[in-house]
């Protein structure tokens, strides 16, 4: 789409230094852009598709920049109140010619950051503005702004290719589709554990782990890469954890909205991760499919873990929300705060034990935390990450 876009020869004049936006790629996500000024530009995102809601998530392109002069780019329709933008939180910028010349990637950008109320808002929708100001590194760069960094439903396919073809990796990791989404999208579960050597292994205890309910929350893509990075590693750690256990992962819960550039949602603009006690496999396939493919994976062989990897807008830290029960038992061993006490201490300057949470609140009946929990998997969390 990009290359036929009609705009481009018009705009390239010698004389026009107006910028070029495009956000029609994957992932992308802009609706309308208004000049103001020679610098200065207003910013509309799109809603999640048939929502007029859960605006959170931006990447988008521009090119024809100048070099050396203060931009400045007013986001007009954030729908939350509150912000890390507020606690120092800046946008991501990537310049192509900053990566093809010094192999510079995405980094933090933009002074002057504000987060405020606007009177935008109509009716009962209250909308807040997001400003910065900035410099491009180059003339005529072509530049990518984003809330988060990227992870594409692309960068995982490859990811998941590159592991297939590995001649040690793909012995003890095995690649199936678990379903396809509405849009007739791949959804991937790995199987990861170490080829038995005798009868035993239905002992391994299984560990399910999931991601990308929110196609927003581009870090739980980043977190899983990290994870599965680790454990197909030839590390002393990993080999005895594949020894011991039986890893079943869905790296990609929701790839419809990560293609689409949602914040949260899924094509028919619903929160997933509200949808684990529906029956209706037509309508939320991944969903369905995990939660029977736990269950088949239960009948077989205790579950040690259930987690679902998440990315938090307004909270710094990484935690977890666990279940525990008001009057939760003395037996130790099962206690539901054991895994991410041992995670705190194990990694001090990562993860935040005081922001854990452990009750179930009704609004999460529906998450896969809670129906997890309730199918019989004590150990049932959600990690969160700033």
């Amino acid at each position: 789409v990009r290359d036929h876009c009609p705009l481009k020869p018009v705009l390239h004049q010698k004389e026009d230094n107006t910028l070029i936006f495009e956000a029609r790629f994957e992932s992308g996500n802009l609706q309308k852009v208004v000049k103001i000024n020679e610098f200065e530009y207003q910013l509309t995102l799109r809603t999640d598709l048939y929502t007029s809601r859960h605006t959170q998530w931006y990447y988008f392109q521009v090119s024809n920049t100048q070099a050396g002069v203060p931009y400045r780019f007013t986001i007009v329709n954030f729908s939350k109140r509150n912000s890390l933008y507020k606690h120092g939180l800046q946008p991501l910028l990537y310049s192509e010619a900053d990566a093809k010349k010094h192999q510079v990637g995405w980094r933090r950008t933009g002074n002057e950051i504000k987060y405020y109320a606007n009177n935008v808002g109509q009716g009962r929708h209250r909308y807040f503005s997001l400003t910065w100001t900035f410099q491009f590194p180059h003339d005529q760069d072509t530049c990518y702004f984003a809330h988060c960094y990227p992870y594409t439903y692309s960068n995982l396919q490859e990811y998941l290719v590159a592991i297939s073809k590995d001649p040690v990796k793909s012995k003890f990791c095995k690649i199936h589709i678990l379903c396809r989404s509405l849009a007739g999208n791949i959804v991937n579960v790995l199987t990861i554990t170490n080829p038995s050597k005798s009868d035993k292994d239905t002992q391994r205890k299984a560990v399910i782990l999931t991601a990308r309910v929110h196609p927003g929350e581009t870090n739980s893509s980043w977190i899983m890469k990290g994870f599965l990075d680790y454990i197909l590693g030839d590390s002393d750690k990993a080999q005895l954890l594949r020894d011991n256990f039986v890893f079943k992962v869905v790296p990609m819960l929701n790839p419809d909205g990560v293609i689409v550039g949602n914040h949260r949602c899924s094509l028919m603009g619903q929160d997933l991760n509200r949808k684990y006690r529906s029956n209706v496999k037509k309508w939320y396939p991944s969903i369905w499919y995990t939660q029977n493919m736990i269950k088949r994976v239960m009948e077989q062989r205790d579950v040690f873990l259930y987690c679902d990897i998440h990315g938090h807008n307004r909270k710094q830290n990484v935690f977890m929300y666990g279940c525990e029960r008001k009057q939760e038992g003395k037996a130790p061993c099962a206690h539901p705060r054991s895994f991410p006490l041992l995670l705190s201490k194990s990694c001090p300057d990562m993860f935040s034990f005081p922001d854990c949470r452990f009750s179930v609140q009704k609004s999460k009946a529906g998450t896969g935390r809670v129906v997890m929990w309730k199918m019989g998997i004590s150990n049932s969390y959600t990690l969160e990450a700033s």
